[in-house]
């Protein structure tokens, strides 16, 4: 009788179990992210317990808010997202159209602005521009003046550039791909020219996915915050910066006036992005793609030696905005002032965590603290990320506002999340008469998997969209629950997603620095990303040094995700 009993409990467990795991995700997702966005939002419109626009106003009518931050945000995010474009276009038309050696190896590089922390390239990109880095020392080798580029616009471009060409590139190479290649044979038939076949069929298929890389460099530069902050300092702030600022000066109100005026720009320009994703989702792609050629015509002519030529030169403005960074930073980090080779820098950090402060960065605590809070982050993002995919993409009246409600964290900038979360659970909350605080590590972690959870969805969901509803249709004639279908059927066939989307995941945690900066308390629960920033502000060579590090670290993240992933190329 009691086995009976026992077997109807699990039975009925198992029957709710996706109910409840979704239910509870609601309520994590809430907490952890609605509730504190709520809080900046109501720290920018509440006075005294008492509704008033006048922060959000007098930001509004101010001609130094107006004209010098978020003017200058946007036009800087702007500028960045037509650098993107240029750099990013001519890279889609290679992959999509020429073979050769290579080419999926580099193609795979393209993930790389999703695992590759900001802080770090920005670092890469002083040793590159600074005063005495490798441009001016390459400049002086052929007697040329030296040239400044640090804490100007054109920097932080270049290197916004850096981070977001790959993104347009894989998105659009995917829509190219998609091109059915006997709607352009048709158009030849009927006596269309190479020109213009690709104008009135080729063109017209890419706009939308050009005008979603554009919207997406645009909302991820509009809300930058490391590469602003080191490359264009508080001289050339964004709202990013100024929010960091007035948190720093304790000023509350105007931060969350700003981070309000943000956050309603970047969940707009997301909610264009998902509705074209979902008119994609529904479309789907082509059997007959465009052919591919070899990048070495078999004869040259004047128009295969231009496009040869045009090639080599795109080939070499990659190698100057992709490669030298990293090898500056690379090289920084084992040479001295006079050039010579040496490992002082490392050294450094060595003697810094024996002989160092306890209020100063320690390389190995900074190292062990993102390791904890990625494998903290990894145990939350993961199922939540794998349940919204399971829900965005079942069949259910509602299921787009799901969809956009849960990929709200994607257009919400790490400082706001942190901001909420520093405002709400970590000053505490009170719950029926009791004080309940979530600081130091469990904040972190929040943050992180708040960020990181968007991701193993877009990996996981496109994935579920493309099983075959049969197989699950006969696992439940068999008798077999919704929730042992998902689990015996599903979830294996999908495991490659999940591990990338945790890839993500860790990658993403191990790089986050706007919301830590936020919320760490004291060296303690400083994280390499922290640890660079710090250092990046004293000494160039440690800061160099510890990106090293934090390069080996998240490269690892990056070889799983290579090998396991490839979700994001079909955005």
């Amino acid at each position: 009788m009691v086995r009976t009993a026992s077997r109807r409990v699990a039975r009925l467990l198992e029957q709710r179990l996706l109910s409840v795991v979704a239910a509870v995700t609601a309520v994590i997702l809430v907490v952890l992210f609605y509730y504190p966005v709520a809080t900046v939002f109501a720290d920018a419109v509440l006075a005294d317990g008492r509704l008033t626009l006048e922060p959000i106003t007098a930001i509004l009518t101010s001609e130094f808010y107006l004209v010098d931050i978020i003017w200058f945000t946007a036009k800087q995010a702007f500028y960045s997202t037509l650098a993107s474009l240029a750099l990013g276009l001519p890279a889609a038309w290679l992959f999509a159209r020429f073979e050769f050696h290579g080419r999926e190896t580099l193609r795979s590089l393209t993930i790389l602005p999703f695992v590759m922390p900001s802080i770090m390239v920005a670092v890469g990109f002083v040793a590159t521009f600074g005063r005495n880095g490798t441009l001016n020392r390459a400049l002086s080798l052929f007697g040329l003046p030296t040239v400044e580029l640090l804490f100007t616009l054109e920097a932080i471009i270049i290197a916004h550039a850096f981070y977001n060409a790959p993104l347009v590139a894989r998105i659009v190479t995917a829509a190219w791909e998609s091109v059915d290649a006997r709607a352009v044979e048709t158009a030849r038939s009927l006596g269309a020219n190479p020109f213009r076949a690709f104008r009135d069929v080729v063109l017209p298929q890419l706009l939308p996915s050009i005008g979603v890389g554009a919207t997406l460099t645009f909302i991820f530069t509009f809300a930058s915050f490391p590469i602003v902050l080191a490359l264009g300092g508080f001289q050339l702030a964004t709202i990013e910066v100024f929010v960091f600022a007035k948190v720093r000066d304790l000023a509350y109100a105007e931060a969350a006036s700003l981070a309000v005026i943000e956050t309603v720009i970047s969940l707009t320009l997301t909610a264009v992005y998902l509705r074209y994703e979902a008119t994609q989702r529904a479309a789907g792609g082509t059997a007959n793609p465009l052919p591919r050629r070899s990048v070495v015509p078999d004869t040259w002519t004047t128009k295969s030696a231009l496009q040869t030529v045009g090639i080599a030169g795109y080939s070499v403005v990659v190698v100057l905005v992709f490669v030298v960074p990293i090898a500056s930073m690379l090289l920084a980090s084992v040479t001295g002032g006079d050039g010579s080779l040496t490992l002082t820098h490392y050294a450094f950090l060595a003697e810094r965590q024996v002989t160092g402060a306890s209020f100063q960065v320690k390389p190995l605590p900074a190292i062990w603290n993102s390791l904890v809070f990625a494998v903290g982050t990894l145990l939350v993002a993961v199922p939540m990320g794998v349940t919204m995919a399971v829900l965005t993409t079942r069949q259910y009246r509602g299921r787009t506002l799901i969809d956009a409600l849960a990929m709200a964290p994607f257009a919400v900038s790490g400082i706001v999340v942190g901001l909420g979360l520093l405002r709400g659970l970590v000053f505490g909350v009170d719950v029926f008469g009791t004080r309940i605080r979530v600081t130091g590590a469990l904040a972190i972690v929040a943050a992180h998997a708040v960020g990181a959870y968007p991701f193993v969805t877009r990996n996981v969901a496109p994935l579920f969209s493309r099983l075959d509803g049969r197989l699950v249709e006969s696992a439940r004639s068999l008798g077999a629950t919704r929730t042992r279908a998902l689990l015996d059927i599903e979830l294996p066939l999908v495991w490659t997603g999940v591990v990338a989307g945790a890839a993500f995941a860790v990658a993403i945690s191990i790089g986050e620095f706007d919301s830590t900066i936020i919320l760490a308390e004291g060296s303690g629960s400083f994280t390499m990303p922290v640890a660079v920033e710090r250092l990046l502000g004293r000494r160039l060579g440690p800061a160099t040094a510890m990106g090293c590090v934090l390069l080996v670290v998240t490269s690892l993240s990056f070889l799983v995700v290579d090998r396991f992933g490839g979700r994001w190329g079909e955005l």
